[in-house]
């Protein structure tokens, strides 16, 4: 079965807090022929790993991600994954290297935004920034 999951499936699988949903999620996620994540649901997934109930740190949501970018039958916006990891390693926030990528991709040509940390660090990655106070 091909399957679009929810990011609560993600979560169960990946935090193991629930025992029945975890079994359930991760029988899902093994049996399926392809897995396709859309990015609102890995920056939720990201938002509650990061600063949920979980609390993990940078480095281990990376990898995280990262795993499911290795799955064979996993698919994603990987130029998408890829910016949002570097902005996340790099101390940020997930969501703006995506926002930024997708932002782009779609024909803005500078990243705005009010906050400071993002601007400096999506500067840093190349995009066409600026900071409003």
């Amino acid at each position: 079965m091909k399957i679009a999951v929810d990011t609560n499936v993600l979560v169960r699988a990946v935090l193991l807090d629930d025992t029945k949903q975890a079994r359930i999620a991760i029988k899902l996620l093994e049996d399926a022929s392809l897995i396709a994540i859309s990015l609102p649901c890995l920056c939720e997934l990201v938002w509650i790993l990061r600063r949920g109930a979980a609390k993990l740190s940078k480095e281990d949501v990376a990898v995280t991600i990262r795993d499911l970018l290795e799955a064979e039958n996993v698919v994603m916006n990987r130029p998408a994954v890829e910016a949002g990891l570097a902005i996340l390693e790099a101390g940020g926030d997930f969501a703006d290297g995506i926002m930024a990528y997708a932002g782009n991709w779609l024909g803005g040509d500078v990243f705005v935004s009010f906050d400071k940390q993002a601007v400096t660090l999506l500067k840093k990655q190349g995009y066409a920034t600026r900071l409003y106070p």
